[in-house]
Formats: C-alpha cells, sequence, structure tokens
C-alpha cells in the first residue's frame, strides 16, 4: 500500500510539472519561435500565398538580415530542395530519416529555374516524405511552395519565401508557413512536437542561407579588388 501511494503521489507530481512545463511553452516559447527574428510588421502583413490555406492554424512568420542584394540572395532559395540545393540545414538529422538531403554550398545552375507546378520534395521519390508544388513565384522577390489545392484556396499546407531588399546590400528574407489541422489530435502533435522541430530546422536553413549568400558576395568583392 505505501508503495501505491509513493507512486500516485510521483504520478501527480509528474503530471503537475509536465503541464507547468506546457503551460510555459505555450504562453512564452510559442510565441517567440512562431516569429523568431520577425519585426512585428513582418509578422502580422500579409505576403503572397496567404489565401491558399484557408483555415490556418499553424502560422509561423521568421525571417533574417542577409548582407547581400536580393539577386544575390535569391539563388540560394530557389534551388531548395532535395536531389537540388538541400535545405541548409541539420543534414545529418535529416539523413537519420533517410530524406537523402545534400545541402549545397555553391549556386548550382541547373536548378535556378522553376515554374508554377513543378514538384519540390522534402525526401526522396518513393519515400513517405511529403512535397511541396510551386504556386506561385516572382524571380528574385517571392516563392510560393504548396500542398495540393492552393487553386481554390482548399490547401493544407503552405511555405513562403519572400525577400525584401532594403538597401543594395542588404535583404531580409521572410519565411512564413501556413498549415491547417484537420483534426484536435493533429493540432496537438502539430503544436507541441512539429512546430518546435520545424523551428530548428528552419532557423538553421535561414543562417545557412545566409551564411552563403554572404560568403559568396565577400568572394566576389574580394575577386574585384585583385
Amino acid at each position: 500500500m505505501g508503495t501505491q501511494r509513493v507512486l500516485r503521489a510521483l504520478g501527480r507530481a509528474l503530471g503537475t510539472v509536465g503541464l507547468a512545463l506546457t503551460g510555459a511553452y505555450l504562453l512564452a516559447l510559442r510565441p517567440w519561435h512562431r516569429r523568431w527574428g520577425a519585426t512585428d510588421a513582418e509578422a502580422t502583413g500579409t505576403l503572397p500565398g496567404d489565401d491558399f490555406v484557408g483555415d490556418a492554424d499553424v502560422v509561423s512568420t521568421r525571417a533574417i538580415t542577409i548582407a547581400a542584394s536580393a539577386r544575390a540572395v535569391w539563388p540560394w532559395v530557389v534551388q531548395l530542395g532535395q536531389g537540388r540545393g538541400g535545405f541548409y540545414s541539420y543534414e545529418r538529422l535529416e539523413n537519420l530519416f533517410g530524406l537523402q538531403i545534400h545541402n549545397a554550398d555553391h549556386i548550382l545552375s541547373e536548378h535556378q529555374h522553376l515554374g508554377v507546378g513543378d514538384e519540390i520534395r522534402l525526401g526522396p521519390p518513393g519515400s513517405n516524405a511529403p512535397s511541396f508544388r510551386v504556386a506561385l513565384i516572382d524571380p528574385g522577390r517571392t516563392l510560393v511552395l504548396s500542398a495540393p489545392g492552393w487553386e481554390t484556396g482548399s490547401s493544407e499546407a503552405t511555405w513562403t519565401f519572400a525577400l525584401h531588399e532594403v538597401s543594395p546590400s542588404a535583404t531580409r528574407l521572410i519565411v512564413r508557413f501556413r498549415g491547417h489541422s484537420p483534426s484536435l489530435g493533429s493540432r496537438v502533435v502539430n503544436r507541441l512536437v512539429v512546430e518546435p522541430v520545424q523551428f530548428a530546422m528552419e532557423r538553421k536553413m535561414l543562417k545557412g542561407i545566409r551564411k552563403r549568400a554572404e560568403r559568396a558576395r565577400a568572394s566576389a568583392t574580394e575577386g574585384r579588388r585583385r
């Protein structure tokens, strides 16, 4: 009996701690990571493709400043994808799940042109990894990737990349994800599991794009000086 009371007390204590941690995450950490790096105007402003998901309950807007022109940043964005330039994120972690991602450290000329309807895979063909289609593209400015249904505003998810050049040598790269959870269970999983993982991977991606674009710009500048 004594052991059972101890176990029940331990269970209640763990439950209380779990609720406290969940509450802290939902009230403090989640609002922060959903708009990491973004200004108030960027987080609340409208971006192309916002209307492709009719009832989005998973929404994040993240941004980073890159010391390069939009023209210099765009090639790294347009070549995103499995079997293309990768995602500039945690490659080893992605490949533990068999996604076969290889992050490019140079611009791939063969992956610089996209059209509406083109597929952007998150994993290799034949895998269970989802894929997106190009729903909207404005070269040098905007790329909107979407799950099926964007034509009728019934897409389950969109991933938007917007480049805002603030000066000839500085660009804001804004990335917005909008998704719809089809059930209460999927909504809970999305908020407590998927969103934190997505944040970690997406922040690494933004930093990876910045690193590559700024390094390429520095190399080009050094080359002109010689």
